[in-house]
Parts: C-alpha cells; sequence; structure tokens
C-alpha cells in the first residue's frame, strides 16, 4: 500500500472525526470542558424477572417532587407493555400490565432529577390519619413499656425520637427491644418498629426509602431513614448515626411500611438501581436542544445506552487514549516494555487501587510469582501446565494479600482483586524467558519499563478532562485513530536510541 493511499485514509477519518466534534461543540453547545458542580442526575430502575407465558402486571412506586429535589424528565421503557401512573395519598406508582409474556423479562424506569431548595408544603396534622400498629400480647406490653421508659427520659419530641433510636440500635438490646425486633434485625425493620412505637405514643412518623446521589455508581442500595411531624413541619432522622437530619444527596423513593414493587405473575423478581451525575448542566441542555433539531443525535449517541452501559463505557473509552500513549513510547521514544498493552491494563488497575498501593501490589505479585516461575523450571513442565501452574499461584497470592491487607486494616490491599490476572500470569512467563536468555538485568530493564509506562498511563488516563471528551466526543477517537496509523510508518530514530547511534551521525565537516 503506497503512501497516499495511507495519507488519504489518514485525511479522511481526520476529517470526520473533526467534523463530528465542531458540528456537536458549535450546533448543539455540548461543553468542552466538564463542570464539576453539577446538580443534574440521571437514575435508573431496572426490574429483570420471569413470566411464564401468562399475564403480568408490575407495579412500582416512583420519587415524586419533593424539597430538595425536583423530576425534569422522566420515561418508560417496556416492550409490549402497557404502562399507567397513579398517585395516591402524596404516592406515585408506575404498573406495567401485558395480557401474556414469556421468558425472562426487562423494564426499565428513567428520570433525570435536579437539585432545588424549596420550602415544602407540609400536610397538616387535622388531615392526617395516625395509624396505631395491630401489636397484641406480649408485642403491645413490650412496646408500652419501652415508649414509657423513652418517654420518661425526654423532654421533647427530638429527644424522644433520638432516644428511641439509641434504644433499637443498641448492640445489646434489652428484652423489649430484642422481642419487638425478632431474629433478623435489619435497618428497615429497626426503622418501621421506630414508627410503630411512635405511632403508639401519639406522634406522626412514617418510614422513607430512597437513593443517595453519590458519584456514579451502577448498583445502588436502597437506604432507609426516618420522618416524624413536629412542629408543622416533616423532620427526618438518620437511624443508623441516630441524630436529627440526614445528607443532603439522600432522595426519598417512597414513604410507608409497602414493599417497592409489588406483581402478579413475576417470578424471580429483581430491582436494581444506578445512578449517574451528568457531565453537566450544560449536556442537559445541548441534549434538550438535540431532541429537537435532529433527534438522530441522541438515539445513535452514547447518552441513549443505559446508565450501567455508559458507566462501563466511561471506562473503555479512556483506553484508547492509554494505548496511543504507549504506542509514543514505545516507537517514538523508545521505551521498552513487557506486552503489547499490559501497561495500559495495569494502569486501569491502578485507577482504582491508586498509584502508591498500586506499584506496590503489582511488583511484590510479580516479583513472588517470578520467584516461583524459576522453581518450576526445574520440574521440567509443558507449557500450557507451567502456564495454569502460575495463574493458580498469582490468584493464590492475590487471596493472600487481600487477607493480610485487611487484617492490618489496608483497605486499599483489597483492591488487589482488580489486577488483571492473566496478564500478569503472562508477564510473569515472558520476565522468566527473558531471565534465562538474556539475563537479570534485562528482565529488570524490561520490567522497569513497562512499570513507568503504567504509571504514566495511569497519569494520562486520570485527567477528568480527557475523560470527558472522549465519552462526550467519542468521534475524537477517529482523529486518534489516524495518528496512530500515521505512526505505523515512523522509522526513524527513537529519542532512546539517539545515544546509541550517536558514532554514526555525519556532520558537514567529516565529508
Amino acid at each position: 500500500m503506497n503512501n497516499r493511499h495511507l495519507y488519504l485514509l489518514v485525511g479522511g477519518l481526520t476529517s470526520v472525526g473533526l467534523a463530528l466534534f465542531l458540528y456537536k461543540a458549535l450546533f448543539f453547545d455540548f461543553p468542552l470542558v466538564p463542570e464539576t458542580q453539577s446538580k443534574v442526575w440521571n437514575i435508573e430502575a431496572r426490574l429483570t424477572f420471569t413470566a411464564r407465558n401468562a399475564p403480568v402486571k408490575v407495579t412500582m412506586f416512583i420519587p415524586r417532587n419533593s424539597r430538595r429535589f425536583a423530576i425534569l424528565n422522566e420515561s418508560f421503557t417496556s416492550r409490549g407493555y402497557g404502562v399507567s401512573i397513579a398517585a395516591e395519598n402524596g404516592k406515585r406508582r408506575a404498573t406495567w400490565s401485558i395480557r401474556k409474556a414469556n421468558g425472562s423479562q426487562n423494564l426499565y424506569y428513567r428520570a433525570s432529577v435536579l437539585r432545588v431548595d424549596k420550602k415544602e408544603q407540609t400536610t397538616q396534622p387535622a388531615t392526617m390519619v395516625l395509624e396505631h400498629p395491630e401489636l397484641q400480647g406480649a408485642h403491645l406490653e413490650a412496646s408500652k413499656a419501652l415508649i414509657s421508659e423513652v418517654h420518661q427520659k425526654s423532654a421533647d419530641t427530638d429527644s424522644m425520637v433520638i432516644g428511641l433510636l439509641q434504644r433499637i440500635n443498641n448492640a445489646q438490646p434489652d428484652e423489649n427491644v430484642a422481642l419487638l425486633l425478632g431474629k433478623t434485625a435489619s435497618l428497615r425493620k429497626r426503622v418501621d418498629l421506630a414508627v410503630q412505637l411512635l405511632a403508639l405514643a401519639g406522634i406522626h412518623a412514617r418510614t422513607v426509602h430512597g437513593i443517595r446521589l453519590e458519584g456514579q455508581q451502577r448498583e445502588v442500595s436502597i437506604m432507609h431513614w426516618l420522618e416524624v411531624y413536629d412542629n408543622e413541619k416533616w423532620v427526618s432522622y438518620e437511624p443508623v448515626a441516630e441524630e436529627r437530619g440526614i445528607p443532603e444527596d439522600y432522595l426519598g423513593w417512597w414513604r410507608g411500611m409497602e414493599p417497592l414493587v409489588q406483581s402478579k405473575g413475576a417470578e424471580r423478581l429483581d430491582v436494581l438501581f444506578s445512578v449517574s451525575r451528568s457531565e453537566e448542566a450544560a449536556i442537559q441542555s445541548a441534549m434538550e436542544r438535540s431532541r429537537i433539531k435532529k433527534p438522530f443525535v441522541l438515539e445513535f449517541s452514547l447518552f441513549s445506552l443505559p446508565l450501567q452501559t455508559q458507566a462501563v463505557y466511561h471506562v473503555i473509552l479512556i483506553m484508547p487514549v492509554g494505548v496511543f500513549l504507549l504506542v509514543i513510547l514505545r516507537n517514538v521514544i523508545g521505551l521498552r516494555t513487557f506486552g503489547t498493552f499490559m501497561p495500559v491494563l495495569i494502569a486501569l488497575s491502578f485507577r482504582e487501587t491508586q498509584l502508591l498501593w498500586g506499584v506496590f501490589l503489582f511488583t511484590s505479585i510479580v516479583a513472588m510469582g517470578l520467584s516461583i516461575r524459576l522453581y518450576l523450571e526445574q520440574l521440567k513442565l509443558l507449557v500450557v501446565p507451567r502456564l495454569a501452574a502460575i495463574l493458580i499461584i498469582v490468584i493464590f497470592l492475590m487471596a493472600v494479600f487481600s487477607i493480610l491487607t485487611n487484617k492490618l486494616g489496608m483497605e486499599r490491599g483489597l483492591s488487589v482483586a482488580l489486577f488483571p490476572m492473566i496478564i500478569i500470569t503472562m508477564t510473569i512467563e515472558r520476565m522468566s524467558v527473558v531471565w534465562e536468555e538474556l539475563g537479570a538485568y534485562e528482565t529488570l530493564r524490561l520490567g522497569a519499563g513497562s512499570l513507568i509506562a503504567a504509571v504514566i498511563a495511569y497519569w494520562v488516563m486520570s485527567i477528568k478532562y480527557i475523560e470527558h471528551l472522549v465519552f462526550v466526543f467519542p468521534e475524537l477517537l477517529l482523529v486518534i485513530l489516524s495518528i496512530t496509523l500515521l505512526l505505523g510508518r515512523y522509522t526513524g530514530y527513537r529519542l532512546l536510541e539517539l545515544q546509541r547511534f550517536k558514532s554514526l551521525a555525519v556532520t558537514k565537516s567529516d565529508v
């Protein structure tokens, strides 16, 4: 293939990439710089279940506007299902129904919420019905005794609620609390018990269930807290911390003791929540603008994917940047490494373990694995059994590191399990071969080069600005691809080889 064909290909890729980049940046105003103070969150609830060729009806609570958060938009994704929304007693429910379904089913609820601060309109006590708990026998007597003790040691509603939470959360509960909680004292059960006991004392209270809008999470756990009506307003209490007030990023999903989902005809029903903070408010406006002007821009973009998949691509799309950097380090600078992409994969692991811990864990495992590999050489094993043995040893070493660091209270050591085991195994194998053929010096030199490349790739791949650009503008990868193709034809000196070939340099005075 001649140079002209290569240059045409590179020019075409660069033109397409830059054209799409400028089109999105100028026409739709997609932001070039990430905003760190964004208050817009994307939430996704995925319901998975199995249907047995019968009618299916699934009802789930969905959030409503509150003092802290406002719902900007929401959507329901379901193939062949009818969807209806009903509001009753301050609660909202979404119902999916179908006449007949069979096999694995997936239903999605997506919403964008905006952080707001407004005065909440509360319900007056005269219009609220205080539901007394259905307690009988020993449970009723234990509840009365517990409420009486807490009431005597409190001065107002606030101190009474905190005192009650302390009694319920006590690691060694008294006889009354132990009887009421039973054997499985989950957080939700403790909060529900507090609501029942306060109702017995004539205090309006309710259980609140929600999620925490913190970072970008693929699997979000349901949080539970307590709300008590005091001084003509609802006051939140954090049951674990046993204090008044909850973190500002708690989003209430539904209230009451009812389950989140009720179903008919659905088996093995499971709900998985995902949370993603928007890149910035400008992205939201750009997306809304693109829906009006050119809907296909969103339909065929990463933003159309489920939030879980978007979180995965936040990591995947940064890898070409690390690979491109490795091309420069190897072909232009002349840094020698073990493997082609091993430093990039190790750099991805450093993003989770942090740099210093990652370097320590990586060098420790490779050093011990190399020592054991050199011992295995004396056994004269075949290649495949030897590689399998090294892999088993690597996994065993990782498990030992996790146990030891956990016992020492070093939580970062637990992230050693994020290292790519196959890559480490092949690295140990290649290092042992080089050790035997070229000696220890060359082995350590290549190992140091691999570690240096991994550290540099980690620094570059950790830059939030670069991560933002490749996710919002993935077409820029076409530009990186074109430069990589050009580097593929580079046959000049590498920087680290200039000193080596200095004697071959010819000056005009020598001619």
